[in-house]
């Protein structure tokens, strides 16, 4: 007779998590529907849709997802060299709710509301090729072997579009794209906000009701184009989840407006493409390492020198679209270079203008649709290199860093991918099992793009 599965050994959930889920359902006992998610390797929530009566045995009983859906493409395709699918058995995994993402669902018109899982084995041990352990990992390794944590902080930009039927193979138009006069960047206009007063409202509401700290809105540097800026946090792993928790509530309420948000990393050619903007310190017991008053400036030095020596092959981290490498190229107000500056927005790594206590590398390179668990494990790897490695950096640029003579980044993925595979620190920094599993991943789409044939072609040579 076959063995029965054996039982969950461990609850990885911190201690409270049972009080917590039971102060939620006594609050909330008509809750309708509960949304389990689960974001993939590329950041894409995949999950469930539960009565709400099941919160209880999900927050005892874990819920069940195979190891595979970390193997899959943006498209929700197996990639079958990752290994992860029909060889292996296609196996489940236990995803364990994440306590403090347990939140109502403020745009839905039945009481919903949502909870972040991560994905163990049956023992309770971490599934390695989900990005949130993979973070997780290099925190621990920060505070391991340097006794340092990391405050991070998100901006997110993102376009906002009339919803439409269409299969968008046309380009779509961003509101306010359509006046009188030259095209407007109209940056920074109240205007703009004044016009988008009710999904403002609703946003900054939606916010408040599920606890993620956004902070200032803004009109951006395209028509329809705007800001979302988060509070910083003292656990990488909740500015992570602060990402993707807002991705999914800015589309949520657009979408209750009758439009459409997109996190699109380059949308338009003649417009400014969407930029994941991560600001970052390190502290010690005594507070920001980089405000220290005899070593802060040396510490930030060494920092600044680890991320820029290991931009190039942490790249596939920060921008891992086809379409994110477009934004690469002159014009998009996306770091083309690998250099630093004061103060200056045309650098890769920004250190803003600030109290000493303050004192942070502003990180510019990602797109607004990566993922933000790896994007912060690329950083963190590479800060911690420069500590390790306790070299100044070079000469910080002034002025126009586009027009300086600088190592540039590839604005080509495949050559990403080459560097992100041949790369030793990015195979401890991820892990031998993300390692595999992103760099397969990658490849196979962009096979698929460079399979598709454009209007351009057609255009050009029909």
């Amino acid at each position: 007779m076959n063995e029965l599965p054996h039982q969950i050994l461990n609850h990885p959930a911190a201690p409270g998590w049972k009080t917590g889920f039971e102060a939620f359902l006594k609050e909330h006992p008509d809750l309708d529907t509960l949304e389990v998610i689960l974001p993939d390797t590329n950041g894409v929530l995949r999950g469930k849709w539960l009565p709400g009566k099941a919160l209880p045995k999900v927050f005892e009983q874990g819920v069940a997802f195979p190891y595979s859906l970390f193997g899959l493409d943006v498209w929700g395709r197996e990639v079958e060299a990752t290994g992860m699918h029909l060889e292996t058995g296609d196996k489940d995994g236990v995803c364990w709710p994440i306590p403090e993402s347990l939140k109502l669902v403020p745009w839905t018109d039945r009481k919903t509301a949502q909870v972040l899982l991560s994905v163990y084995d049956r023992d309770g041990e971490p599934f390695m090729a989900d990005p949130r352990h993979v973070l997780e990992r290099i925190v621990k390794k920060l505070q391991d072997e340097h006794g340092l944590t990391a405050t991070c902080a998100f901006e997110l930009e993102f376009y906002l579009f009339e919803e439409s039927d269409g299969d968008w193979t046309e380009q779509p138009k961003p509101l306010f794209s359509t006046h009188l006069g030259p095209a407007r960047q109209n940056m920074y206009a109240l205007s703009d906000l004044e016009a988008l007063l009710p999904v403002v409202d609703d946003l900054r509401r939606a916010c408040e009701a599920q606890g993620i700290p956004a902070d200032a809105a803004v009109s951006e540097a395209a028509p329809g184009q705007f800001e979302l800026n988060l509070h910083h946090r003292s656990d990488p792993l909740l500015a992570a989840d602060d990402v993707v928790l807002l991705r999914r509530l800015v589309a949520g309420v657009a979408r209750k407006h009758q439009l459409k948000a997109s996190f699109m990393a380059k949308p338009f050619v003649e417009w400014p493409g969407n930029g994941m903007h991560v600001h970052c310190s390190l502290g010690d017991k005594t507070g920001n390492i980089f405000a220290d008053e005899k070593e802060g400036a040396d510490l930030l030095g060494y920092a600044i020198n680890g991320l820029m020596r290991t931009m190039p092959e942490a790249l596939l981290l920060f921008i891992s679209t086809f379409n994110g490498f477009r934004r690469m190229q002159p014009g998009s107000y996306a770091p083309a270079s690998i250099c630093w500056g004061y103060d200056n927005r045309s650098v890769a790594l920004r250190v803003p203008a600030s109290t000493p206590d303050a004192a942070r590398v502003e990180h510019r390179i990602a797109g607004a649709d990566a993922n933000p668990y790896l994007v912060l494990t690329g950083i963190l790897a590479g800060m911690m290199e420069g500590l390790k490695l306790k070299k100044d950096p070079p000469a910080a640029v002034t002025g126009n860093a586009y027009e300086k003579r600088r190592k540039r980044l590839t604005p080509w993925m495949d050559e990403a991918i080459d560097a992100f595979e041949a790369s030793k620190l990015m195979k401890q920094a991820v892990g031998k099992e993300m390692h595999k599993v992103l760099t397969e991943i990658k490849r196979e789409e962009l096979n698929e793009f460079g399979r598709e044939i454009s209007s351009l072609e057609r255009q050009t040579y029909l």
